[in-house]
């Protein structure tokens, strides 16, 4: 188990201190002239209080084991990963991917696009490093990828029954770091998946990965893992603190029963038709797609938020009918 003790996180709205001491230093300032005669201009009214700000703080332990941190003060996911290696004492590089109150490799726990208020942040951090020889003799690996915001791909569910399942070394969790020696460090996980798919059939190919480093107690776990459905909905609080690829976080509140439906059906299309789950895109297609008239109305919007990914049409029309089925409550 992780070391340190687990703490709920102190609350989450606090008053800033640099504010309350210029405010106290103001007070005095004006209370001589407070009390001025007559011919003055009377009492100088004090500024009334200023309205609290958000002061999102979680609490954070490495996932084999630490003192606990506290990170605070980050609007996207590169923030928080520098944030956390402040926190925790390593070099934000050195981490993988998050998950929320476990230290196990869940990927059903991963930190995705949103942080429930309440959540606790565990990081994995790089372990072993390891080279597996792979003989591509069936059309698909069973490899579902996807990545940490921050640069680094890494596995997120092996199929089971397929080529990938049958070879031991590789795990959920393990960062992707070359293919066939091509440094992937930096690509998104479509990308990567389109290099994996695009491998000629009977090609023999090598992976590069790193193995996530384990607590005593994860040793010998493969972390085979069924569907994901809520990879991003881990919150225990009222609200979420929802992180952007583009922009800042903002803090909402969770996803409604739709919303939740909408998210998980989007996130099987992407696994489907590309190879990688992502809530945090899931979440964005939905968002864009949940008040649109029509499908050109929706493909015209995908296409000038997340051009880059290329979307076949197919798979735009998919994503608008499993929008649509939500909202019908199917």
């Amino acid at each position: 188990m992780p070391l340190g003790r687990w703490r709920k996180a102190t609350p989450l709205m606090e008053q800033d201190e640099a504010e309350a001491e210029a405010r106290e230093r103001w007070l005095e300032a004006e209370r001589p002239r407070a009390g001025a005669g007559a011919g003055g201009s009377g009492p100088t009214l004090a500024p009334g209080p200023r309205p609290l700000r958000p002061r999102l703080a979680f609490h954070t332990q490495l996932a084999h084991g630490s003192a606990t941190g506290r990170v605070e003060g980050f609007t996207n996911v590169r923030e928080l990963y520098n944030k956390l290696g402040l926190a925790l004492g390593l070099e934000p590089a050195e981490i993988i991917f998050c998950t929320l109150n476990t230290h196990k490799v869940d990927m059903d726990k991963l930190l995705g696009g949103q942080i429930g208020l309440e959540d606790f942040i565990f990081a994995h951090v790089k372990g072993q490093k390891k080279e597996v020889e792979i003989v591509k003799s069936e059309d698909a690996l069973g490899l579902t990828i996807t990545d940490n915001g921050a640069g680094y791909a890494f596995i997120k569910r092996i199929k089971e029954g397929s080529l990938i399942d049958r070879i031991q070394a590789v795990k959920v969790g393990d960062l992707i770091e070359t293919i066939n020696g091509k440094n992937v460090i930096g690509s998104r996980h479509f990308e990567v998946a389109k290099l994996l798919k695009g491998l000629v059939k009977g090609q023999l190919f090598t992976l590069r990965l790193v193995e996530p480093l384990k607590a005593f107690d994860m040793i010998s776990q493969r972390s085979k893992v069924g569907k994901s459905a809520s990879s991003g909905q881990m919150g225990t609080g009222k609200g979420t603190l929802r992180l952007r690829a583009k922009g800042i976080a903002t803090v909402e509140d969770e996803p409604s029963a739709f919303e939740e439906k909408a998210i998980e059906k989007v996130d099987d299309l992407l696994e489907n038709y590309m190879g990688i789950r992502d809530t945090e895109l899931a979440t964005t297609m939905v968002d864009l797609g949940k008040d649109r008239r029509n499908p050109d109305e929706f493909a015209q919007a995908l296409d000038e938020e997340l051009g880059d990914f290329a979307f076949p049409d197919e798979f735009v029309f998919d994503v608008w009918g499993a929008i649509g089925d939500a909202k019908a409550g199917r």
